[in-house]
Formats: structure tokens, sequence, C-alpha cells
């Protein structure tokens, strides 16, 4: 695929079907936002894109306002919540670049994350380009998302 046929691929809606990261030790898999995962990754044609990743089924908190949440309500609500926009674009057949400019986690912002895609019919698969750094061990990272718009 050429980069220009994985970008106009990727311009749309996705939602997240899975999260899965793998210990590239002893292959302990590891499903970071929990075995049921809600999230969607916009691509836009003018190359903007925003991603959000959250775990299924978070506590509400106990008051109806976000101001009014209590220390371990928001801890655990930015624990279960990824958030993060900004621009990409698409250098090789097999690879999309995040320009990020908004994000949760603050480290990001200003960053580049870099990602292998590769389509199946309606599945859009989004890995890490090697091993890194997740819950505590080293593993390889992979989100599968599906086509909705």
């Amino acid at each position: 695929m050429t980069p220009d046929e994985l970008r106009d691929s990727l311009v749309g809606a996705w939602r997240l079907i899975s999260y899965e990261a793998t210990d590239v030790r002893n292959g302990d898999v590891v499903e970071p936002f929990g075995s049921r995962p809600e999230g969607q990754i916009l691509y836009t044609p003018g190359g903007r894109m925003s991603a959000q990743i959250m775990r299924g089924g978070r506590p509400a908190f106990r008051r109806g306002r976000l101001e009014e949440g209590q220390p371990g309500e928001l801890a655990a609500a930015a624990t279960g919540y990824l958030a993060y926009a900004g621009t990409y674009e698409v250098p090789a057949g097999d690879t999309v670049v995040h320009r990020v400019e908004l994000s949760l986690f603050p480290n990001w912002v200003g960053g580049t994350l870099t990602r292998v895609a590769a389509l199946d019919g309606d599945l859009l698969r989004l890995a890490l380009p090697e091993p890194g750094r997740i819950w505590g061990a080293i593993r390889t990272g992979v989100l599968v998302w599906q086509r909705t718009g």
C-alpha cells in the first residue's frame, strides 16, 4: 500500500474493538483498559486526528459535577481514560505518525506517536513500532479498531 492509499483509507471514524499488550519475555497478555475497552479514533481529510479510549464500566462520581469530584474519583477517572488530539501524517504505506497537540497525559504534548498500521476490510490494526514499557513490563501494544463512518 502506498502512503497516499493508507492516508485515504484512514479517513473517517473508527471504534475500538480491543487493546492488548504482550510481555516480550513471557507472553503474558494484559488489557490496559480492561476486557471491554471503549474508544474512538477520528482521522479527517485535512490531516487532523483525535483518539479517546476508556475503560468500560467506570464508576460515576457521587456528585453530578466534574468540579465536585473527590480526589479518588478524579484519579480513578483519569487512570481509566486516555485522550489526545493533533495532526497526523503517513510517511510510509504501513506507518502513521500522530503529532500530539492536546493530551490528558501532559508528557505527550508536543511529541509524536508512531504506529504501524494494517488494514483488513473494515478493521484497522495500530501497533507500537517496537515494544515499550506498558504496565510494568516491556510489551508490544496492539489496538484494533473497526470503521464506523
